[in-house]
């Protein structure tokens, strides 16, 4: 219905915009060919001859090619060829006219708008690969688009900004992403982008204004109810009506980032393992970052610095805030408060000689460096978290050398892309916090010793027919499958490969760190921690049935109907002797 739409659309532009052309074309012609048709010619047998209409639409065709037949099907009298010269002449003119509006009708933004709509829609429906709907292709959105690539899956991408979607054309993604300039909380171009489509896993909404990411998801919602829909969102206001949603997923940065500087202080070594997982640079498995202990200093008491006081206090650890707007009232009893800028007096009066930290997180970019500038004065010692806005600052960051980057857009992109490709990742995580460091740690040595210094290739695979169709067909026919034997090496039979299964999903409830003894089902979801290698040896394994009952036994059992069956009379000839080799 969408393509009809736009068809129609463009129908009606390229009608009403060529439609004087084409009359003045016709009017011209007509007039030659019948003027043509009633033009003297030259005298034959004393007889004036004429020529019939055929000949002249005939004329008037070849010459409006410019092929130039010469004068068919007899030689011009005077008055035909005058006639001729006249016609040639505005036929030249109304060519230019034609041609003048077919140019403005090509650079007419209401046509190339509904052609680009059209083209986008065509794309979408013929799509027949899994893919996610990303409204919004700012720094957050880019960024995500760059993650799903990486990860071979498909994105469709709307925006409101041409640049933008300019800049799409340009990206060297690994899979196709389209991407058309629209309002993406209108209907019409949700429809366009596949909410319905039944290869539509997910939508994301990622503009930077939460009033339109509200009503993108309330859109898809009511479009579509199964389709799983993840929101940003920054505002109290608007979180309290998207959790009420079924089926929405509400990612807020700022509580992200408050869990992070939690992380960082309390468990450095959980820390450490999530960002490795999501791939976070110069990042070393193992290797957390050392956190001194003793009161923070935070700068900015906006939505991000709310929640940090909030989980910060909520686990013993004293807050020390700067902030010219902050109320005494709302930071709570007990409070140190600096009701100023985050400059060097501010800073001195709150004890930036003994805090263990600095939390620069405002939001402007600007004054994060500074406060960055005015801490590495005072006390170079202080451990520095600074809050990065926009993505076209890295590089003044990187000079900056704090000792955590929380940026804005890059922190919200890890999270929906784990929620997307890895949704056990971000329960895996949140299970080990409720754990005891111990745990976290005996991961990270089970991790080392299986990719060592590499970086992580995180997959997850169903045991259903279409992902894994010889362990399905093993455990119909009544076999049963460990985990350990499943990630056996076929080419070194016993000994495994390098991966590890972090997770197994079974019925809605999920396994963290199960056994390698842990027997599989079918409609599992196992997730998988390995080397980039290590996915097409488990895909064979998964695929064929006779790799997979080697790796479980240990026998290669014959393949092709020929071997199989010289297989089964040897073996009845050895079943049929007795053992000293005589026959019962």
């Amino acid at each position: 219905m969408t393509q009809t739409s736009d068809i129609d659309r463009v129908a009606m532009i390229v009608l009403r915009y060529m439609r004087r052309p084409l009359f003045a074309l016709l009017l011209v012609y007509s007039v030659g060919i019948v003027g043509m048709a009633l033009m003297p010619g030259q005298v034959v047998d004393g007889e004036t001859t004429y020529m019939n209409l055929f000949h002249a639409f005939y004329f008037f065709t070849y010459t409006a090619t410019t092929t130039g037949f010469g004068e068919l099907p007899d030689g011009f009298s005077n008055e035909q060829r005058l006639w001729t010269i006249f016609c040639l002449y505005t036929g030249v003119i109304a060519w230019f006219y034609a041609l003048g509006s077919l140019i403005g009708l090509v650079q007419n933004p209401h046509f190339t708008q509904a052609m680009d709509r059209f083209r986008f829609a065509r794309k979408v429906e013929g799509n027949v690969e899994p893919f996610i709907i990303l409204c919004g292709f700012g720094d957050t959105g880019s960024l995500l688009a760059r993650g799903l690539s990486d990860h071979q899956k498909r994105a469709v991408i709307l925006d409101s900004d041409p640049e933008r979607i300019k800049a799409l054309g340009v990206r060297d993604y690994s899979v196709s992403m389209p991407g058309l300039c629209a309002d993406a909380s209108a209907p019409r171009h949700l429809l366009a982008a596949g909410v319905e489509h039944p290869a539509c896993l997910a939508l994301a909404a990622l503009t930077n204004d939460d009033d339109v990411n509200l009503k993108i998801a309330v859109m898809a919602r009511h479009l579509n109810p199964r389709l799983r829909v993840i929101c940003r969102s920054t505002s109290a206001r608007h979180e309290a009506n998207l959790r009420a949603l079924e089926n929405v997923t509400v990612v807020d940065p700022f509580e992200i980032f408050a869990q992070l500087v939690y992380w960082a202080i309390a468990r450095p070594e959980l820390h450490n393992l999530n960002a490795w997982f999501v791939g976070a640079r110069g990042v070393k498995l193992g290797v957390p970052v050392k956190v001194p202990r003793g009161d923070w200093i935070l700068c900015g008491y906006g939505r991000m610095g709310h929640w940090i006081q909030r989980c910060l206090l909520a686990h013993g650890v004293g807050v020390r805030i700067i902030d010219p707007g902050v109320d005494s009232s709302v930071a709570g009893d007990g409070t140190v408060i600096v009701q100023a800028h985050a400059d060097h007096a501010s800073l001195v009066t709150a004890g930036i000689d003994d805090a263990a930290g600095v939390v620069a997180a405002t939001n402007r970019d600007s004054d994060n460096l500074s406060t960055l500038l005015s801490v590495m004065a005072l006390n170079p010692d202080t451990f520095r978290i600074v809050r990065q806005n926009s993505h076209e600052n890295q590089v003044a960051f990187d000079a900056a050398r704090a000792d955590l980057v929380l940026q804005h857009s890059l922190t919200t992109a890890r999270r929906i892309l784990k929620l997307l490709v890895s949704p056990l990742i971000q329960e895996l995580i949140e299970w080990l916090e409720e754990r005891e460091p111990a745990q976290t740690e005996a991961l990270v040595a089970r991790l080392q010793g299986v990719v060592g210094t590499e970086s992580p290739h995180l997959w997850s695979v169903r045991l259903v027919a279409d992902e894994a169709p010889a362990v399905v067909d093993y455990l119909d026919a009544g076999g049963g499958v460990a985990l350990g034997a499943l990630c056996r090496d076929a080419r070194a039979f016993p000994e495994g490969l390098p991966c590890e299964v972090l997770a197994v999903r079974r019925a809605g409830q999920s396994i963290m760190l199960p056994e390698k003894t842990f027997p599989l089902d079918v409609g599992d979801e196992l997730l998988f921690c390995s080397m980039h290698r290590v996915e097409p040896l488990l895909q064979a394994t998964f695929h064929n049935l006779y790799t997979l009952r080697y790796v479980l036994t240990g026998v290669d059992e014959s393949r092709g109907y020929l071997f199989a069956w010289l297989e089964e009379r040897l073996r009845r000839r050895r079943a049929g002797h007795k053992p000293n080799g005589r026959r019962p």
